[in-house]
């Protein structure tokens, strides 16, 4: 078997400040706030790192509600923890952001405990926004983690297994606006140029493609304006589209089929068509069989059941961070009944005592795998190595 990846200390660390996570979590759960609206949700863990020796800056690159601290020791191994904490509309903390949340901050508080055992910087970013336009986004192409060797966090998750790791496609939100000209349904027809079907002809190209769709490819809109009245042709329609993908190259790729559909959708009725992004692209996960054999071997460690990483089935902004350096977001389960994320019975699991002793658990991998980064020269190299042949593949797709 190898070397144990979990040190005593490590445990050590983590709990004794468990209790600062836990009245974090909880405090985050009786507050919610949206995304970039994190305020109070902000301003409390920024406390709770400068109490502790972490120089913050905050707000952070323009996000109000960012912040990026950093704990020096030294030249070494730069390492960056990822910190969410916004809430869903009308449902809270239905994704268990503070849980996982509360994680990051309890892993951050431990390795100032491990400070005489290690050389190199942790830094800890608070990521507003995660729900929708996703902040890491901005700071990945800022670059934020480009000097990073590891970069990571946990997700919240149920049934009593746990995953490696979270495998995400690549997202691209656009709203698409068809421009026809408006005449009398009944009296004068022949005078205009339907924008509205348009709209569906384009709808309809697409769906005529999908057959010869790649199963990675997922391709959804809706018609959000279409007119006002039905006895006028609409001079305006507009459509909101989203083109999920395994990877950014065959995400260009399916951007120039759908245009394709649009421009024929055009030269058929007589219309023009405009593209605008909702927000920046949302990436696929750049995913690293090094780190998450490590992972799977702390589970082990932790007695944290688990099993195999699931094909993707949705986006995150922590995919954008993974085409920046080594990446990994493990889903730690918190209640041994499984109940589907943004839902009110996945919320009030985050409060329970078994999601409780989940955030010293996620705080015991995450610090182990930062510890392990910063002293470990050959499982360093082993994972670079490992993550730029991964990017290389996602590149070449």
């Amino acid at each position: 078997m190898a070397e144990k990846i979990m040190k005593s200390f490590v445990e050590e660390a983590v709990r004794k400040h468990h209790h600062v996570a836990v009245e974090l979590c909880d405090d985050l759960y009786a507050h919610p706030e949206l995304p970039d609206q994190e305020f109070r949700s902000s301003q409390k863990i920024v406390d709770i790192l400068r109490k502790a020796g972490y120089q913050v800056e905050y707000p952070y690159l323009g996000y109000p509600t960012g912040f990026c601290g950093v704990l020096d020791n030294g030249d070494g191994p730069r390492v960056a923890i990822l910190t969410e904490y916004d809430a869903l509309p009308g449902l809270g903390h239905a994704c268990g952001h503070n849980v996982h949340g509360s994680m990051s901050v309890l892993a951050a508080l431990a390795m100032t405990e491990l400070k005489d055992k290690f050389k190199g910087k942790v830094y800890v970013f608070g990521t507003p926004a995660e729900e929708e336009d996703g902040a890491k986004v901005g700071m990945a192409a800022r670059g934020s983690f480009d000097q990073m060797s590891l970069a990571l966090m946990i997700h919240s998750w149920s049934g009593g297994k746990s995953l490696a790791d979270m495998d995400v496609l690549s997202l691209r939100n656009y709203i698409i606006e068809f421009s026809g000209l408006s005449a009398h349904a009944v009296a004068g027809p022949w005078e205009g140029h339907s924008a509205l079907a348009c709209a569906r002809k384009f709808l309809d190209l697409i769906d005529a493609r999908r057959e010869c769709f790649t199963p990675d490819i997922h391709v959804n809109g809706v018609i959000t304006e279409g007119g006002s009245f039905p006895n006028i042709l609409p001079d305006r329609a507009v459509v909101r589209l989203e083109i999920r993908t395994g990877s950014l190259a065959r995400l260009d790729q399916m951007d120039e089929d759908i245009r394709k559909c649009a421009k024929g959708a055009c030269i058929a009725l007589d219309c023009d068509v405009k593209f605008t992004r909702g927000f920046e692209d949302f990436a696929d996960m750049v995913r690293v069989p090094v780190l998450e054999g490590a992972v799977q071997q702390l589970f082990e460690e932790l007695g944290q059941p688990y099993e195999q990483v699931p094909e993707a089935r949705g986006s995150s902004d922590v995919g954008n961070v993974s085409y920046h350096c080594p990446t990994i977001q493990p889903q730690l389960s918190i209640s041994d009944t499984f109940y589907a994320l943004h839902t009110e019975q996945f919320r009030e699991e985050t409060v329970k005592p078994r999601s409780h002793e989940a955030i010293a658990v996620g705080a015991q991998l995450i610090a182990g795998l930062v510890y392990q980064t910063m002293t470990d020269d050959g499982f360093r190299e082993e994972v670079y190595h490992s993550y730029t042949e991964q990017l290389e593949k996602k590149r070449g797709t």
